[in-house]
């Protein structure tokens, strides 16, 4: 964790040192223990009459008190194109930290799969999102060659990262779903957090195989979700509706379902009502392929 300590001029000691155990207090019983700059802001200004803090003590003056004083830690989480600036009051889990990020953040992906125990591998990457602005979808119909051109090349996985002591972040910014299938769960610590639900989570791993632990892996999460009971068929296909894709990520999802050997046809037969014009693609850049007839999709050879 990069803990900084602001160098400010500050007001004698005793004045603070009177107030401690009530600011302390104060602040435990807060809901919270991750905080913006303006939420402190917000504290202070609330309880100088109860403190007896003068009115032109600055804001930066208390947080070194607290930081000097009383446990409070400030965290820097530095992404490529913008940096947060965290105050943990004295412990907070990575997840807690990230769940305070603007735009109403979620675990998604590899991190979804992890916590719904749908993998067996302890990620190194933890996958946030929080959703971008809404784009209308193109008008137009695919093109077979657009598609063959798009998936022969390499996707393009998000530069979006920073590292967190022992972890990398990766902050995504996905397609606009008011939040769609993302619910309240537990994070490794049991502490709060959003996150994608079974069904989501099986869709957008298909969808962003390199942010999932490859095709393998993949076809592992779909196995064990349906194995351990934990997914609808129906709600799973419902979702994806909803989601409105331009690509048949349906022709993905089916294989996945059906090389698995755990779904009974009825959910089988709910992805091929689907329209399948198009060849399509498991993963990008095969070296080598097989072809699915059935789903009309190509696919690792091997695989």
């Amino acid at each position: 964790m990069n803990v900084q300590f602001i160098s400010v001029e500050i007001m004698p000691k005793t004045s603070f040192s009177i107030a401690k155990s009530d600011i302390v207090e104060t602040i435990n019983n807060l809901s919270i223990n991750v905080f913006r700059l303006s939420e402190l802001e917000e504290v202070l200004e609330q309880n100088r009459a109860s403190w007896r803090v003068s009115k032109n003590t600055a804001t930066a003056t208390f947080l070194h008190y607290l930081q000097e004083h009383a446990g409070l830690k400030r965290v820097e989480l530095k992404f490529p194109n913008r940096k947060e600036i965290r105050y943990v009051w004295h412990n907070a889990t990575i997840y807690q930290i990230l769940m305070t990020l603007k735009g109403n953040p979620y675990f998604t992906h590899f991190t979804a799969m992890s916590i719904h125990h749908l993998t067996e591998q302890i990620p190194k990457v933890i996958y946030v999102n929080c959703e971008g602005r809404s784009i209308p979808r193109a008008d137009g119909e695919l093109e077979q060659h657009g598609i063959d051109l798009a998936f022969n090349g390499r996707g393009r996985p998000s530069n979006n990262i920073t590292t967190f002591k022992d972890h990398k972040v990766c902050l995504l910014n996905g397609k606009r779903t008011e939040q769609l299938g993302v619910i309240d769960g537990k994070g490794p610590d049991g502490e709060y957090i959003r996150v994608t639900n079974v069904e989501r989570t099986l869709i957008d791993i298909t969808v962003r195989p390199m942010y999932s632990g490859g095709a393998s892996e993949i076809l592992r999460a779909f196995r064990i979700a349906k194995e351990k009971d934990l997914v609808s068929a129906n709600k799973l296909v419902a979702t994806l509706q909803k989601l409105d894709y331009i690509y048949p990520y349906h022709q993905a999802i089916g294989f996945y379902m059906e090389r698995s050997g755990v779904y009974d046809n009825f959910s089988l037969d709910m992805l091929k009502q689907f329209n399948m014009k198009y060849d399509f693609y498991l993963i990008h850049q095969m070296k080598e392929h097989a072809y699915s007839k059935e789903w009309r999709l190509f696919y690792p050879k091997g695989f």
